[in-house]
């Protein structure tokens, strides 16, 4: 829900967020994460909104905006509070990690920020699921959950990623500042590259 890759075709990189070891460990909770997707997508809101949103007590939801604060990636919106409610909004637009330095470096932070991402990913999966009777028909065409297997090398599959980021990419209006056209919706893309760990550990031996 982060949006956790630079999109090459981006008019405003200056508001990417480069992870750090400090930002990786405060993202590997799934609530922070969560939290961090809403602001994003959806814009400034309040703990308790958010705790709404997510099914959780506000106290819960102020103590990770503090921590997700506290790393940088959220800030309180003056314009928008008062003295009774504390108003949040995402400091950044995307989050960028690389993770060739921080994997061997921080391995278990990497570990939890990776299952965080997972879960994430998980969560905006199983909502539109759970929408699919009640969508309109053209919306339910368009959902597509699909697994294909492939045999590349380790350059291949990077490959293959970053030529979806770029196609990807070519979609995302916002920040390419071009027109809209009429009836179009939020859509969530949600792609994983994932070498099979028994497969790897095999031909590594």
């Amino acid at each position: 829900m982060t949006d956790e890759r630079r999109w090459p075709h981006s008019k405003d990189p200056q508001t990417d967020v480069v992870l750090n070891a400090k930002g990786l460990r405060a993202l590997a909770h799934p609530v922070r994460m969560q939290l961090l997707g809403l602001l994003r997508k959806e814009g400034p809101s309040t703990a308790t909104r958010l705790a709404e949103r997510l099914g959780l007590n506000s106290g819960a939801t102020s103590y990770h905006l503090r921590q997700l604060a506290a790393a940088g990636f959220v800030e309180e919106d003056e314009e928008r509070g008062n003295a009774r409610e504390r108003w949040w909004r995402s400091v950044h637009k995307l989050t960028v990690w690389t993770g060739e330095d921080m994997a061997a470096e921080e391995p278990a932070a990497v570990t939890d920020y990776l299952r965080s991402v997972l879960a994430a990913h998980t969560l905006t999966a199983q909502r539109v699921v759970n929408a699919f009777e009640t969508m309109p028909r053209e919306w339910r065409k368009s959902v597509d959950l699909s697994d294909l297997v492939l045999r590349l090398t380790p350059e291949e599959a990077q490959e293959l990623s970053e030529e979806m980021t770029a196609l990807i990419g070519r979609y995302r209006r916002v920040d390419l500042g071009g027109p809209i056209p009429e009836g179009a919706e939020q859509v969530s893309v949600v792609y994983h590259v994932l070498p099979e760990p028994q497969t790897v550990t095999e031909d590594a031996e």
